[in-house]
């Protein structure tokens, strides 16, 4: 489950990085897959309670416009990976602090450097991504902060799958 969970993970992010959205049937596979997780270490019920008020409180950010909706269902989609004990590392350690403080911190020191005109267009995937990326640091588009809400739900859930 864990390896499904982290597969669909990396998915969200990197597509997230690409076209700064998060389809809907991520999130929703990512609850089947936390849902059955919860259910065989009986923790469900505190982990539902859990995601629900950690959707309620990012849908009020996502009101103000400090979020995406995409972020909002994957954030909440992946506190229901994670067990109920790891929760704070989730939230304050693995996902906020560190990867989405590196992620912001790394686009707001790029968007002083990287200059507003982009290169002329170029040939294959991977130089018209990194063109479209080089375009969004210079204007400081929106981040592609599932790649941290990911980070942080493998840095919490993968280490807790490995131990004896």
């Amino acid at each position: 489950m864990a390896i499904l969970a982290a597969v669909l993970l990396v998915y969200a992010a990197l597509h997230d990085l690409a076209v700064r959205t998060v389809p809907n049937w991520l999130p929703l596979a990512l609850v089947a897959v936390g849902l059955c997780s919860r259910l065989l270490d009986h923790s469900l019920v505190p982990a539902l309670a859990v995601a629900a008020v950690a959707f309620v409180l990012l849908f009020i950010i996502w009101l103000a416009g400090l979020m995406g909706g995409g972020d909002v269902k994957l954030w909440a989609a992946a506190v229901l990976l994670v067990p109920p004990a790891l929760h704070p590392q989730l939230f304050f350690f693995a996902d906020v602090v560190l990867l989405g403080g590196a992620l912001a911190l790394l686009y707001l020191v790029l968007s002083l450097v990287v200059p507003r005109k982009v290169p002329p267009r170029a040939g294959g995937r991977l130089q018209r991504f990194w063109r479209a990326e080089l375009w969004r640091i210079g204007r400081r588009a929106p981040l592609p902060y599932a790649f941290a809400i990911a980070g942080g739900a493998i840095a919490a859930l993968l280490p807790h799958q490995l131990q004896p």
